[in-house]
């Protein structure tokens, strides 16, 4: 197995609606708020997670292929035995081969390779900054969550979730190793349509609540009208 090329595919991530990505502090301070979202250490400026992008990404793609079964796991071996048709097998191996799989699934492990994709973290844009500095746009808001008392209709136990707010844009950075062999699989092709799923549907938590809606843009043009032109149905 040779590699002959490392593909980069940049642009940015624009807000349409608030985004919380939460940082896993379990701790409630006092006048805070009980979700901050996930934040760099040192500037303290909130980011994407590469890994929460390709979860994302690659679970959309594993829901649509129709191999997940009742125990929600990632897509491996067991799940492509269960492939009803030639095409639906080929769709599975397609997504495993871009995402990778676990060191349990050996004889696919060989057969496939190595993971193709790579995610880098995503953070601000300098213009963003910029607004920032400008007090032009702020980069997190809190808002209040409550909890709809069926009976009397009114709203209690609030929580106070922190969230990117919408129009906030982020640098993204995707890179794909293509191997001997690979061009068939048009594993670029898969990408950019499971991107395309995101688009209609959430990144983050809260997602049935209007958070997390995306867009992506693209720096190189024929990425650009490529992803223009998909329809992931």
């Amino acid at each position: 197995m040779r590699l002959k090329e490392i593909k980069r595919i940049t642009g940015k991530i624009k807000l349409v609606t608030g985004l919380h990505i939460g940082a896993g502090d379990t701790e409630i301070h006092i006048g805070g708020t009980d979700n901050p979202v996930v934040k760099h250490p040192i500037t303290g400026e909130p980011y994407i997670p590469g890994s929460s992008l390709k979860g994302k990404i690659r679970s959309l793609l594993e829901l649509k292929s129709g191999l997940i079964t009742e125990d929600g796991k990632a897509l491996s071996m067991k799940n492509l035995q269960n492939a009803s048709s030639e095409e639906q097998l080929k769709y599975g191996k397609r997504i495993i081969k871009l995402f990778g799989t676990s060191g349990a699934d050996e004889k696919l492990k060989i057969e496939i390779g190595p993971t193709r994709v790579s995610f880098s973290d995503c953070f601000i844009t300098e213009k963003t900054r910029k607004k920032v500095e400008k007090g032009e746009a702020v980069l997190t808001e809190v808002k209040a969550e409550n909890f709809i008392n069926r009976i009397t209709g009114t709203a209690e136990h609030p929580r106070f979730t922190e969230r990117v707010p919408a129009g906030i844009e982020f640098d993204f950075c995707i890179t794909i190793k293509e191997f001997e062999g690979d061009e068939e699989d048009n594993l670029i092709d898969l990408l950019l349509e499971g991107m395309k799923l995101l688009e209609h549907d959430a990144l983050g938590g809260s997602g049935s609540r209007g958070y997390g809606r995306v867009k992506f843009s693209f720096e190189d043009e024929e990425i650009k009208e490529k992803f223009k032109r998909i329809k992931p149905f």
